[in-house]
């Protein structure tokens, strides 16, 4: 096993100016599951890339453990890499797959069937092991990938976006048998996506980047209730915070007729307008004059809980993130039992417990 460390590693497109990934600084521990992810062309994959040997590092510098890896080849790492597409050999055997690698190592053929045996025990391959991969679901061919790599008893694990192919069903079911597995086998692993729900649910620490240029590392936990900036904010979490832009006067921030406090020191850094984020489950609602007057658009009944979406009824009011004409909705997590109807206003303002606020201009969070 072993650490991995990218230290302002940087890779830059022949024929562009700007970084694909921008002086990259991740250090994940021994034994860890850190989840890269973020928007397409954030630079995730190419992150992930760079840690394989499949890119060039243009600056900087990654380590694993205590080896200088920038210029070796993909080989010389002791890398083991699953693919978004499976890429298995179509006229082999699910155990010949699963071996190849050791028998081009010149890995004795005893011992390439000890380890394809105890790699198929562990993900329950060992009835599938004569059989071709056309003869096997999607789960079973990416479980086969998984096989290939685990065979291999690398120092990483690298998986690149490897449940896209796979229905939504399978999805919740491969990925929790993924962290299951990396859990019991210890062995550090960067897992690449762009799903921020299999971020939040698999990874140890989760590395949120976004055009090349990383934004917050942190536990799931961590990013959800203190994202650093608004880019996190508005990323992580389903449905996305709520973020107003919202103007300052004495002693806080002016939510309707409701006053949301800010502490002085935050004030003083704000300018006129902050930036007031709050999640969907945070919001409180009611029917009397007090806070953000809302007009009910939508409501998605969910059983126990339902979603309100409406807009604010004073359209000065615009959302961050709005489309032009200030598409985007203002939603609340209500009571299913007690939802209110199509074309109701309601009035909403955040809990004071998880409100969160940001500068208008820079993004970054103040409390």
């Amino acid at each position: 096993m072993a650490t991995v460390k990218y230290d302002h590693a940087t890779r830059i497109y022949p024929g562009s100016e700007v970084p694909a990934v921008d002086k990259l600084n991740i250090e994940i521990h021994d034994g860890e599951f850190l989840v890269v992810v973020g928007p397409s062309g954030c630079g995730k994959s190419t992150a992930l890339r760079m840690l394989a040997g499949l890119e060039e590092v243009n600056e900087g510098r990654i380590w694993i453990g205590d080896r200088d890896v920038t210029n070796l080849s993909p080989k010389d790492r002791d890398v083991a890499m699953v693919f978004q597409n499976y890429a298995l050999y179509p006229h082999m055997t699910v155990a010949d797959n699963m071996g190849f690698a050791l028998k081009i190592a010149g890995v004795p053929k005893d011992e390439i069937r000890k380890r394809v045996l105890e790699a198929a025990k562990i993900l329950d391959l060992e009835p599938y092991l004569e059989r071709k991969p056309k003869a096997l679901s999607g789960g079973q061919r990416q479980r086969v990938a998984m096989g290939r790599a685990i065979v291999r008893s690398p120092q990483v694990f690298l998986m690149d976006e490897p449940l896209s192919n796979l229905d939504a069903k399978l999805r919740v079911q491969t990925r929790t048998q993924i962290a299951s597995l990396q859990r019991r086998l210890g062995v550090t692993t960067v897992y690449v996506t762009h799903d921020q729900v299999e971020a939040m649910t698999m990874g140890d620490r989760i590395a949120l980047l976004d055009r090349g240029i990383l934004q917050q590392v942190a536990s799931p936990r961590e990013m959800y209730d203190k994202p650093a900036n608004l880019f996190v904010a508005g990323f992580i979490g389903s449905p996305a915070m709520n973020l107003v832009a919202l103007p300052v006067s004495e002693g806080g921030a002016d939510f309707g007729s409701h006053k949301v406090p800010i502490e002085r020191e935050a004030l003083e850094r704000a300018g006129k307008t902050v930036i007031v984020g709050v999640r969907p489950e945070d919001v409180e609602v009611r029917q009397e004059n007090d806070g953000l007057e809302i007009e009910v658009d939508v409501v998605e009944e969910l059983g126990a809980d339902a979603y309100v979406y409406g807009r604010p009824v004073d359209e000065r009011i615009v959302l961050e993130g709005s489309e032009e004409g200030g598409e985007r909705p203002f939603i609340a997590r209500v009571d299913g039992r007690r939802v209110p109807n199509k074309g109701d206003r309601i009035f909403v303002f955040p809990k004071a417990e998880h409100l969160h606020v940001f500068h208008k201009e820079s993004g970054e969070r103040l409390f």
